[in-house]
């Protein structure tokens, strides 16, 4: 077996790439993250350096892949460790680079390193590729690699004394077999039932008509319209945008029918949407914006539109994206997310440990709390 650093997707088969993701994930698709690099969201210049992991067998062909980029910041990817760089920095290290194995702005789970499970030789694969992450650390004098947003599995399968477990906090929702969205409602607390009706009954007070569109009524007249949304939004959030325009056309191009985008027209003009990928069982919701600023519209076009759609299509769950524990209210419930990292300087090492380990105590007890005492679900 042979191990390969490579910069560019470009330089990637692209049908070899993608039947290592054999879960179909739209998010560690070839197009996914091509349209990363390409549109240019994803660079040396935003503080993103690709260096996947290739691995070829003696014969050429690819056997085992992982999405990694050199990072010199934390942003963009909702595993936060800028207090760990600080304090690495105030000791007198360097924190930046780091290896980081993740999708860029997209904190969702799923698979990191890429291997056929048929491939009877897929944990030899996988102990080479983690060995990699070490090595391109170690080799390179960087602080650490890291692996965000992985799969219960991978948490499981990952052993390795050197690697610290971390633990996060989601919100997610759970398709019960719902016939309609009313039945959803009708499993949730009275309150509940009641304030998400009042809610909605808001937007059509305000004479707005919802649509999903999705597949070839996707062009790039509407995404015009949601990149302006997109800016508005982070303008008012966070000053930035992390995705760049030619983005949202290259998806389109590609992915049109794992996207799902959800807008509001007011007097005929598009004045919101949100931004779903859609998979198997999961339905992502990734990006929202406005140009108006109506109450509830937030959650009619991010939670219950996109419940709406798991029901109709038996979805099974909805990742409505990081943080949110206003989410709880709407039929969410916290849900368990996993990364690791990799550590060179063993004492600060050791110390990140003791912080891990003590951070995942309260996050159990918090997710015990949410989802017993503070369920919005009258019986769970």
């Amino acid at each position: 077996m042979k191990c390969e650093l490579v910069s560019s997707l470009a330089d990637v088969n692209r049908n070899e790439w993608d039947s290592l993701n054999t879960s179909n994930h739209p998010f560690t698709s070839y197009d996914f993250l091509n349209s990363l690099e390409m549109s240019e969201s994803v660079t040396a210049k935003t503080g993103w350096n690709p260096q996947h992991i290739i691995i070829k067998n003696n014969t050429g062909n690819i056997i085992g892949a992982s999405p990694n980029y050199l990072k010199m910041h934390s942003y963009g990817e909702y595993i936060f460790d800028h207090a760990w760089a600080n304090a690495f920095e105030n000791a007198g290290g360097q924190y930046y680079p780091k290896l980081l194995s993740a999708i860029p702005f997209t904190p969702a789970t799923g698979p990191r390193i890429l291997i056929d499970p048929k491939n009877p030789d897929n944990n030899k694969i996988f102990e080479l590729i983690i060995k990699m992450f070490e090595v391109i650390v170690q080799n390179n004098n960087l602080s650490s690699a890291h692996i965000n947003f992985i799969t219960y599995n991978l948490n499981k399968k990952l052993k390795n004394e050197k690697w610290i477990k971390r633990k996060g906090l989601q919100f997610h929702w759970h398709n019960k077999d719902y016939n309609s969205f009313d039945d959803f409602l009708s499993k949730l607390k009275s309150s509940k039932r009641k304030a998400i009706k009042k809610e909605r009954k808001t937007i059509l007070n305000n004479n707005l008509v919802i649509q999903k569109v999705t597949g070839n009524d996707l062009n790039d007249k509407i995404w015009d319209s949601f990149y302006d949304f997109y800016l508005n939004t982070i303008d008012k959030k966070w000053g930035g945008a992390y995705l760049t325009k030619n983005f949202f056309y290259l998806i389109n191009k590609t992915m049109k029918n794992n996207i799902l985008l959800i807008i509001a027209k007011q007097d005929n003009k598009i004045v919101a949407g949100a931004l779903n990928f859609i998979s198997k069982n999961t339905l992502y919701g990734r990006n929202w914006g406005s140009i108006v600023d109506i109450p509830f519209l937030h959650f009619e076009l991010c939670y219950y539109q996109a419940i709406e759609y798991a029901i109709e299509h038996n979805i099974k769950t909805v990742e409505a994206g990081a943080q949110g524990h206003h989410k709880i209210q709407r039929g969410y419930v916290a849900e368990l997310t996993y990364s690791s990292h990799f550590i060179q300087n063993e004492s600060f090492a050791k110390a990140v440990r003791n912080f891990v380990q003590l951070e995942a105590m309260e996050i159990d007890k918090q997710i015990e709390l949410i989802n017993q005492q503070g369920s919005p679900y009258s019986n769970i």
